[in-house]
């Protein structure tokens, strides 16, 4: 099944490429090929899923390959669904690259098909994983909007408009979509912390362990609760809020990345 995945890495290419291309031009025919192309990769990117499933009865977010690969349809999902609402494809200049980012890492992390843990094989894994990923995909995507917002501040102060400028969305609409996003986010990555130390429970004995995994999950929540709180209470809208959503998915790539490369941890994912 890699080679589905390395399909879709290509397919995600050429529409990241088509998005760059429709800054400078934009014509239907780029327009249209965009599409087809990030469609194509997101239907082959989701056999590729449900395969994984069927072959190891569960759903395949047990190992760094798989749940790169999840990360990435989450990332993608919210993408495709913004791309719909708002109608920008500079969006996916963006937005794709994390796509792509974490389809190679699956690609090169790719492992044959073993039998699943035995904590592995509950209930508690589709409740914890799925609300994880989904909640890190709208951090991705509101640190993509992040920078967004940012370049088009840039502009309007510099009073610098470029092709670049006149794509994107007003900053006050990156502004409401970068908050609507970590709001969805924070949620789903509160739901996962309280799932896993349920989990933990169910499986150890012991609600929380202080493995590096859940303690950066932890400290992920911390900087997502202080971003809410600074614009709910302190009024922090704008380039602020816009900077810190970047720094927090910062935090989400160390949990995700950063744990597994340079700390022990029981996490298979």
């Amino acid at each position: 099944m890699k080679f589905l995945t390395d399909i879709s890495i290509t397919l995600y290419l050429i529409a990241f490429i088509l998005s760059i291309l429709n800054v400078y031009k934009t014509t239907n025919k780029i327009r249209f090929f965009f599409n087809l192309f990030s469609i194509s990769a997101f239907l082959i990117h989701t056999i590729s899923i449900i395969m994984r499933y069927y072959d190891i009865g569960t759903i395949p977010i047990t190992n760094m390959h798989e749940s790169s690969s999840f990360f990435a349809w989450s990332v993608f999902v919210i993408f495709l669904y913004l791309h719909y609402r708002y109608r920008f494809i500079v969006l996916g200049t963006f937005i794709l690259p994390i796509v792509i980012l974490l389809m190679v890492t699956s690609s090169l992390l790719y492992s044959e098909i073993r039998g699943v843990s035995p904590v592995l094989q509950s209930y508690w894994l589709i409740i914890h994983t799925v609300s994880a990923f989904t909640g890190n995909a709208s951090f991705a995507v509101a640190a993509g909007i992040g920078v967004m917002y940012q370049l088009q501040e840039r502009f309007l102060k510099k009073k610098k408009m470029t092709e670049l400028f006149n794509k994107l969305p007003s900053v006050q609409i990156l502004d409401e979509i970068n908050y609507r996003l970590i709001t969805i986010g924070f949620p789903l990555h509160t739901l996962a912390i309280i799932s896993g130390a349920l989990w933990s429970e169910s499986s150890f004995g012991i609600f929380w362990r202080w493995d590096p995994k859940e303690v950066w999950a932890l400290i992920t929540w911390l900087i997502y609760a202080t971003i809410l709180h600074l614009r709910l209470v302190k009024g922090w809208r704008g380039r602020k809020s816009a900077l810190l959503s970047v720094i927090g998915f910062l935090a989400v790539l160390f949990t995700y990345f950063g744990v597994n490369l340079f700390m022990e941890s029981y996490h298979t994912f």
